[in-house]
């Protein structure tokens, strides 16, 4: 096998053969369109422009649903809204808490915020969904969450049933929109509706391309919610944003998503926390990497460790053999229009035990065994693809009715 060496805007691309040399430059060529327009220091998202969102919660009892990453300015959304005179009955949190961290998939307490004395509701807890108790005496929900444009990244589930819950009980629920970092693509599989989870809740790619706006909309618009009710939305825009900008999070999402890398590339490593495969938990380049003690050693490793965010990560304390990719950025790698499957392929073949590969959780992350099973089967990645075209197609005239932004 030759491979062709070529340097792009000072980004050097390693390419296998002479065939595929016009699939990777077309990635270089957007690599470099998206990169171009990356200043993002001009985009005000929603919970920064009060003269929007006032008219909505003036007078108003309100609830909130945000974490430590919705962040206006400065500060919390929640000490944000209170200096403009909201009045906060409540605040919902979603998977990993409100002000603090905690690790994935760790349940969350009800508690009394230590700053404001407003009782924190969990929505990753008891319940994902806010009861008519909890809704008593709310006129408003206003919803802040940073969403990174995964279908498995549970604060657009935490979202669906939030609106559900506003509709059923006449509740007006507000977004204040944040820009998308995987904003500039859509790609994956279409979930079969059977196999629908708090990680797999509507029939949308794994890559989306939508603002949690854009998506509350979609979801209204679609009669996703139960029985296709529909909830009073209204949807605070960022200004100066375009889905054509990367967007570099001003504060980590999630425990494990550290930086723009992490953020990038998550979508397509994420795949691997339904195998026997790390992706990084435990060391300081979650979703960076990936790695097992029993696959080749080509001159990289890792060891998870006990850390905040990973307390019990897989393959902890084991000498990992794997794939760095933290310098993908620079190595033109990411930004990418696609998902890339053939780390997962690859994984799989350079893996021994075949039979011990994937876990549970793959199909629930896949939403279905199909992507599985064409693996098992020896489908190269544009094999697979191919059989994504046509559920693509749909959804993108149905997210193009939902665009706030230009591409």
């Amino acid at each position: 096998m030759k491979i062709v060496r070529f340097v792009f805007s000072d980004r050097i691309f390693l390419i296998h053969s002479y065939m595929h040399l016009y699939s990777y430059l077309s990635i270089a060529l957007f690599s470099l369109a998206v990169s171009g327009v990356s200043q993002t220091s001009n985009i005000v998202t929603g919970d920064m422009r009060p003269s929007q969102y006032m008219k909505y919660l003036k007078g108003k009892n309100v609830a909130v649903v945000a974490n430590q990453a919705s962040v206006a300015g400065y500060r919390n959304v929640v000490d944000e809204l209170m200096s403009h005179g909201v009045k906060i009955k409540l605040i919902f949190a979603p998977e990993h808490g409100f002000r603090n961290m905690a690790d994935a998939g760790n349940k969350i307490a009800d508690s009394i915020d230590s700053q404001t004395g407003i009782p924190v509701v969990s929505l990753y807890g008891k319940t994902y969904k806010p009861t008519p108790e909890h809704l008593s005496g709310i006129d408003v929900v206003v919803f802040d969450l940073q969403d990174v444009g995964a279908r498995f990244y549970t604060y657009i589930s935490t979202m669906h049933y939030v609106m559900e819950s506003c509709a059923e009980n006449g509740v007006t629920f507000v977004v204040l929109d944040r820009p998308n970092p995987n904003g500039f693509y859509f790609d994956g599989n279409i979930p079969d509706p059977g196999w629908k989870s708090f990680v797999c809740m509507h029939p949308v790619p794994v890559v989306h391309g939508m603002t949690i706006g854009e998506y509350a909309m979609m979801i209204n618009g679609e009669g996703w919610l139960k029985g296709g009710i529909r909830c009073n939305l209204k949807v605070v825009k960022c200004k100066n944003y375009n889905h054509n900008l990367l967007y570099d999070l001003p504060v980590r999402p999630s425990p494990n998503l550290p930086n723009q890398v992490a953020v990038l590339l998550y979508p397509s490593l994420c795949f691997f926390e339904g195998t026997v495969i790390s992706c990084g938990r435990g060391t300081d380049f979650p979703f960076q990497v990936f790695g097992h003690p029993d696959l080749p050693d080509r001159g990289f490793s890792f060891i998870p460790r006990s850390m905040p965010g990973a307390a019990n990560p897989p393959l902890l304390g084991r000498v990992c053999y794997g794939t760095d990719l933290r310098n993908s950025m620079n190595e033109g790698i990411i930004p990418s229009p696609y998902l890339n499957l053939g780390w997962l392929i690859s994984a799989y073949r350079d893996f021994p035990d075949k039979e011990k590969f994937f876990n549970n959780y793959f199909d629930v992350l896949a939403g279905g065994p199909e992507l599985r099973e064409q693996i098992i089967k020896g489908m190269s990645e544009n094999e697979i693809k191919e059989t994504w075209k046509e559920g693509l197609e749909k959804f993108k005239k149905i997210r193009a009715k939902y665009l706030l932004y230009k591409e």
